[in-house]
């Protein structure tokens, strides 16, 4: 197994932050990116540290079949061509989950009924029994990826998304999925700094933290922690799974993991209004294993002063949709504005699903709200954002602030001229991640007031 063809599904947008990571991974092994996530050929080995290491995938998945197809038939064919006896056992349980891009088929149930059926009939021919069906928590998933008229068939090597670090018990309303959280990260070139000493970081300062994610992904990332160190994978069940190998795997992952020196000044910093929220953050960052990294304090991002002595990066994903919690200096005024009014919430209807290849999970919403939103339901946040530029630039003189929306317009309401957007999809979202570089207030001479 040491030529496996490898795919890693990403939001879209995300690919070329992908192939670095992936050549990173694997020791600059060659990676193509494609529409939706990045392919690479690689050992059994290296398919298990891109399930460790990687921040900006989806899952792992190995490609077993690919071919043209023209009805259900072709799928039953395809899928009982697959050794699927020399990966797992009739022991393991196993789902089938099919996605599609202008498949002609009326039904991609029948369909993935079609590749079930097969894979059993398979195991009963080869092995003497079949494997049962779980559609909740199985063991192994089988994904089959149609276009008009190509199917692929996949293995997935990592079970539960990789999103799901084994660390967030505790969350909002709408969090924000780490595997975005970690693409703002590498957009902003602060991932850089696990090659660089302590002192050397600058500072990164969330002021609408929430539950934490993009602070304790930072924060691992400066300390070169392994994504997935605290979960298990789905490979772990797989036949060609060899205990020794994968413990070798996590001990070089744990050896180059950065000891954070007793009393040393935090390098990442949050904030929230909500205070639950905070102590949220807290919590998850203490089961991270990143406390001590990360500075948190409760506070309207209207008012919060530097978190550090020198300039550093400002990233954040603050509230957005049709629901926006009243919170903070701006939603107070707002929110007199607006009455009483119950927040609204918002429909996936309203968002156009992204082409992001063989994953569906790429599909769900990461967030559209935040219970520590610190805007007024009632308008489109310009007086929030208005008073946050006004407070950057009175401030922040020297800090580089990245933001995430959905709101093309957000540099005219703020009065910002950006430097920068990245095209980044939250879910079906199709959103931009706008650079600021932040300024001093101009102020006029008092001949010409």
């Amino acid at each position: 197994m040491n030529q496996l063809k490898l795919f890693l599904p990403c939001a879209a947008g995300v690919e070329d932050f992908l192939a670095d990571e992936v050549q990173r991974i694997t020791g600059e092994l060659p990676a193509f990116k494609a529409r939706g996530g990045v392919g690479v050929q690689a050992s059994w080995r290296e398919a298990m540290r891109l399930n460790l290491h990687s921040r900006l995938s989806q899952r792992v998945l190995v490609q077993l079949w690919h071919g043209i197809y023209r009805n259900e038939q072709d799928l039953y064919n395809a899928a009982s061509d697959v050794a699927w006896e020399i990966w797992f056992s009739p022991q393991e349980t196993i789902k089938v989950e099919i996605t599609a891009q202008h498949s002609p088929l009326t039904s991609l149930n029948f369909a993935a009924l079609k590749i079930k059926d097969a894979v059993c009939d398979r195991f009963r021919a080869k092995r003497g029994e079949r494997p049962s069906v779980n559609t909740t928590w199985p063991d192994i998933r089988l994904y089959a990826h149609l276009t008009t008229d190509e199917l692929t068939l996949y293995l997935d090597t990592s079970g539960e998304p990789l999103f799901k670090r084994g660390w967030r018990e505790d969350k909002g309303d709408a969090p924000l999925k780490e595997t975005l959280a970690a693409a703002m990260i590498a957009a902003t070139g602060w991932g850089a700094c696990a090659d660089q000493p302590l002192d050397e970081i600058v500072p990164l300062y969330d002021p609408c933290c929430g539950s934490g994610t993009v602070l304790i992904e930072a924060a691992q990332i400066a300390l070169n922690m392994p994504a997935g160190g605290l979960r298990q994978f789905a490979f772990e069940k797989m036949l060609p799974f060899q205990p020794h190998v994968w413990d070798g795997i996590r001990d070089e992952a744990q050896r180059a993991v950065r000891e954070w020196p007793v009393g040393h000044a935090p390098i990442v910093f949050g904030s929230d209004v909500s205070f639950r929220m905070v102590d949220f953050a807290q919590r998850n960052a203490e089961r991270a294993g990143v406390a001590q990294a990360i500075d948190l304090r409760g506070g309207d991002a209207l008012q919060r002063q530097p978190p550090a002595d020198r300039p550093g990066v400002m990233l954040l994903n603050p509230p957005y949709g049709e629901r926006i919690a009243a919170a903070g200096v701006a939603g107070e005024s707002a929110a007199a504005r607006a009455g009483a009014r119950a927040p609204r919430t918002f429909s996936l209807g309203a968002g156009r699903a992204p082409e992001t290849g063989p994953d569906r999970s790429s599909r769900e919403p990461e967030r559209v709200g935040r219970e520590s939103a610190q805007m007024a339901d009632g308008g489109d946040g310009s007086e929030f954002f208005q008073q946050l530029a006004a407070h950057w630039k009175s401030h922040y003189a020297g800090w580089t602030a990245w933001l995430l929306t959905p709101d093309l317009k957000l540099p005219g309401k703020m009065r910002f001229k950006e430097s920068r957007r990245v095209p980044l999809w939250n879910g079906p979202i199709e959103c931009r991640l706008f650079r600021f570089d932040l300024t001093a207030r101009r102020v006029q001479p008092a001949d010409a007031r």
